[in-house]
């Protein structure tokens, strides 16, 4: 399987699988491209993550096309991720939207939806683990830069961006 082939096929299965958004699909993302690809190491999937967190759109579609970029050096492979990524869930809201309304009451639709929901939350939290790691906690000032970001935005529900902002001024006076 080429190349291409083998990122369009790992990109339309993390768009399938990938329920609950961007951070959900972190570990599936990290799985086909980090242990089974081997694409990319885990420290450079975390900066993959950091900066798709930074830039505008969702994590999925960013990081998708910045590690179909990196991994055939071209354009083209951005392209084809970003599609591949995007195609299973353009095919879904089409299909949903033609058979919602008509649907929308029935008990096995409504209990379906309402199952998808936990593993939503399981997916997000397997991937803050598989962030957790030696390479991403360097030291005692990484971790409280952590705590603190994590206290502060849990406690004072702060915006993300100043919490970026926050994290970064942290960063620089700490290092």
């Amino acid at each position: 399987m080429t190349l291409y082939w083998q990122l369009f096929y790992a990109y339309t299965k993390i768009g399938i699988f990938g329920f609950g958004g961007g951070y959900a699909m972190l570990s599936l993302i990290q799985h086909e491209v980090v242990d089974k690809y081997h694409w990319l190491t885990l420290a450079e999937f975390t900066d993959v993550i950091a900066i798709s967190q930074m830039t505008p759109g969702p994590v999925g579609i960013n990081s998708a096309t910045y590690i179909g970029y990196t991994v055939t050096g071209n354009v083209w492979g951005a392209i084809l991720a970003t599609f591949a990524v995007s195609l299973p869930s353009f095919i879904l809201v089409l299909l949903i939207s033609v058979f919602f309304v008509r649907f929308r009451q029935n008990r096995y639709v409504s209990a379906a939806f309402t199952g998808l929901r936990p593993v939503t939350i399981g997916l997000i939290a397997a991937a803050a683990l598989v962030l957790m790691n030696g390479d991403n906690f360097i030291d005692y000032k990484s971790v409280l830069i952590f705590a603190a970001a994590f206290l502060l935005s849990w406690k004072f529900r702060l915006h993300p961006i100043l919490m970026i902002c926050l994290a970064g001024a942290a960063g620089l006076a700490l290092y």
